[in-house]
């Protein structure tokens, strides 16, 4: 597992375009890293009232961007072009892009800014996200920003499909399992806030064991199920069910999503 960790001291000016769900996560992690100063740019002035407190400055116009040597472009897909048609950034400039589906040949072609493609997921507001991020214009802006709210892995463009799937809509999946073993403890007699605690709380001790451990995850599988013990018994539950191609199904059908999407964006 190859994982990018790195830090800057310098504080970077960064100007975010879409303040929705993903943009505002990105704002709120910058904010609590304490190494940028935010722009936060958005149409919509409610969206903006949300994350004023995060924020150096919040506005509507996106002629702020022209300020920054670092601008996010964190809206919708189908509002990419749009916006790229007003948005005027100059060839110093790096412009970085979350929307899925949307390819660097598209940004490209319609701004002078260097292009980095990304995709983060919502958990770049606690400093936890998990990206990845296409390999060839990364800068070290870029990097610093990235390394501020997470971890990043650097891929061929060709698998960002893949990805979106992976670690783009993954946190919905594995909240439903988390939501899962919430009920069974519900079940078993915990009240729901101390059952969402255990279980939210194992799903976070585990992903940190798999990042910091050398082991693999079958290994580590086998290092919590003693024989005769209880784990062996859920494992064998588990392991006669079809969960794991059930999981699999729901990723590969978010990245056939994700390839539609950047059908919908193919430039001939």
């Amino acid at each position: 597992m190859s994982l990018n960790r790195l830090c800057f001291g310098k504080m970077v000016h960064v100007s975010v375009i879409g303040t929705g769900n993903m943009g505002g996560a990105l704002v709120k992690g910058l904010a609590r890293g304490g190494n940028h100063r935010v722009t936060a740019i958005d149409a919509d002035p409610d969206a903006l009232d949300a994350i004023d407190e995060h924020s150096e400055s919040t506005t509507t116009d996106l002629s702020a961007a022209r300020d920054s040597p670092v601008v996010v472009l964190a809206v919708k897909p189908d509002t990419v072009a749009a916006v790229l048609e007003d948005l005027d950034l100059a060839a110093d400039q790096t412009l970085v892009t979350v929307a899925a589906g949307v390819s660097t040949d598209f940004v490209s072609a319609r701004t002078d800014a260097t292009v980095v493609r990304i995709m983060p997921n919502l958990a770049a507001e606690t400093g936890d996200m998990a990206a990845a991020v296409t390999q060839g214009e990364l800068t070290d802006d870029v990097r610093a920003l990235l390394d501020e709210v997470g971890e990043f892995v650097e891929i061929d463009e060709d698998l960002m499909d893949i990805s979106t799937a992976v670690n783009g809509s993954g946190p919905a999946f594995v909240f439903y399992l988390i939501g899962a073993m919430k009920e069974a403890g519900i079940e078993g007699g915990l009240d729901p806030e101390q059952a969402e605690t255990l279980a939210a709380q194992t799903f976070k001790g585990a992903a940190e064991t798999v990042l910091r451990d050398d082991r693999s995850v079958d290994e580590l599988i086998d290092a919590v199920c003693s024989p005769g013990g209880t784990t062996i018994e859920g494992m064998k539950v588990l392991r006669d069910s079809d969960v794991e191609a059930k999981v699999i199904e729901a990723v590969l059908a978010a990245e056939q999503r994700s390839e539609e999407i950047a059908e919908e964006f193919h430039d001939d």
